[in-house]
């Protein structure tokens, strides 16, 4: 199996690891773990918190983007499906219609914008895809699971955190492709 390959594979599955992940956060880590409710964490100054599972959403929409680069459209979109599907069997149960439809729509819009943007320049893509799927999260994942959007500035705030973490290393991986002529999928 040739490089970009094996990388598209790795990147898949810590995708699809990502699903379980928040699912657990959110109902096991935080600084505080509101009775029927999320655990939620520090995500910015003054007391702006968010559920634990937005970090691990925000790196989630960034590894879409990964394996859509190394792997093509039909393998992202599959793994979308795959990580929906999962979200429904992980998460609790009072929050699996949220889970599942904040996955799926969230990446799919990611999808969408990440798609046309790619050729453009990965990091942007990679930036301005994430915070649509970022922003389409928060606000489906709130209304469904809590009929509120009380953690919107933290949800959004903890997930643009991820993608900015990983734009150095999206940055290294972009300028290792060009130097060996990589094309995207």
């Amino acid at each position: 199996m040739d490089r970009t390959r094996f990388e598209g594979f790795a990147f898949l599955a810590a995708f699809i690891a990502c699903v379980p992940a928040a699912n657990w956060l959110i109902g096991n880590v935080g600084t505080v773990c509101v009775p029927q409710g999320p655990c939620v964490i520090p995500v910015a100054p003054f007391g702006i918190t968010a559920p634990s599972g937005v970090l691990v959403i925000g790196l989630a929409l960034v590894l879409r983007d990964l394996v859509q680069r190394r792997l093509g459209k039909l393998w992202v979109l599959g793994a979308i499906l795959a990580g929906a599907a999962l979200s429904g069997f992980v998460a609790p149960p009072a929050l699996v219609a949220a889970s599942v439809a904040a996955f799926l729509l969230s990446e799919l819009a990611d999808f969408a914008v990440y798609t046309p943007l790619q050729r453009r320049g990965l990091i942007r893509a990679v930036i301005i895809s994430s915070l649509v799927g970022l922003a389409v999260d928060s606000v489906v994942f709130l209304y469904l699971a809590f009929g509120s959007l009380d953690y919107l500035a933290g949800q959004v705030i903890g997930k643009a955190w991820m993608v900015l973490l990983s734009i150095p290393a999206i940055r290294l991986l972009r300028d290792r492709d060009e130097r060996l002529g990589i094309q995207a999928a």
